[in-house]
């Protein structure tokens, strides 16, 4: 097996909403009219009204009721509303993957989004890039087990899907790991190339032979999510502190106090828990 027999599968491959596409399109398109965006999240009344409720939820703090999604353009912007739409998307299109708990890994991913928003915020990097490939990271892990999951029961057996070391495993067994199959899916819908090489460079971001910061946001944001989703106690090799990396993006350590267990921060510099940092979001996975 091999990426292109992955991709080559007629009627395997993730279909997404017409204004999902349209959204993702935009991400090349500086002259993108917001105006027929709206009328076609409007003119979808289930897409609209998940918006319209993220948008009211707790995580956006907004001070008076949303109830148009041009309202909702206005408050949260553009960029974070297709957010917000790229990742329902992205859950609608993957709904039934085999030998995955589908509620986990996607709250995974919006916990590495989220994580990842955050740690770049704190590094004056672009939290919205970081979101949106915080919630794409994973979704080659979904095409792998849609299309050959013979091939990749074994390595789930061996080790879970979401453990730190999945991709070198997938790369030792199958030639190529998730966040390449992740890449060549971005590739096939259109996203521009710097998201598409920061999706390969997730797994390993001091390996990529150009450092990509969004990369190295999401890498630190999946491994505070890994802690929290797979309940790691603090001596697990998997909790240890990727110290290399978060030098190279100029983190010190106290943004990762008191993250074992679902503690609170324990000083102003620390990561909030992920269950503020995400309050509200959770209607993205229904």
């Amino acid at each position: 097996m091999d990426i292109k027999t992955l991709l080559d599968q007629p009627g395997k491959l993730p279909t997404v909403p017409k204004v999902t596409q349209k959204l993702i399109e935009s991400f090349g398109d500086e002259d993108v009219s917001i105006d027929s965006i709206a009328r076609q999240l409007a003119a979808d009344p289930t897409l609209s009204a998940k918006l319209l409720r993220l948008a009211n939820s707790a995580y956006f703090h907004v001070s008076r009721t949303i109830g148009t999604v041009d309202d909702a353009l206005r408050m949260l912007g553009f960029v974070m509303v297709r957010n917000l739409v790229l990742g329902n998307g992205m859950v609608s299109a993957f709904r039934n993957t085999p030998g995955l708990d589908m509620q986990q890994f996607w709250r995974y991913n919006l916990y590495t989004a989220c994580a990842a928003r955050w740690l770049a915020h704190k590094g004056d990097g672009n939290g919205d890039l970081a979101f949106t490939l915080g919630l794409m990271h994973g979704i080659g892990q979904l095409q792998m087990h849609a299309v050959a999951p013979q091939a990749v029961a074994p390595l789930d057996a061996q080790l879970n899907v979401l453990a730190a070391g999945r991709a070198q495993l997938e790369q030792q067994t199958l030639g190529f790991h998730y966040g390449e199959v992740s890449a060549e899916l971005a590739k096939l819908w259109n996203f521009p190339l710097p998201l598409i090489d920061a999706l390969r460079d997730v797994p390993n971001p001091l390996a990529a032979s150009e450092f990509s910061s969004p990369a190295g946001w999401v890498h630190l944001g999946a491994w505070r999510a890994r802690i929290e989703v797979l309940g790691l106690q603090p001596d697990h090799p998997d909790a240890r502190y990727p110290a290399e990396l978060a030098s190279r993006l100029g983190l010190d350590e106290h943004w990762a106090s008191g993250v074992h267990l679902g503690q609170d921060a324990v000083n102003e510099e620390a990561m909030p828990p992920l269950r503020v940092l995400t309050e509200g979001l959770d209607a993205m996975l229904s």
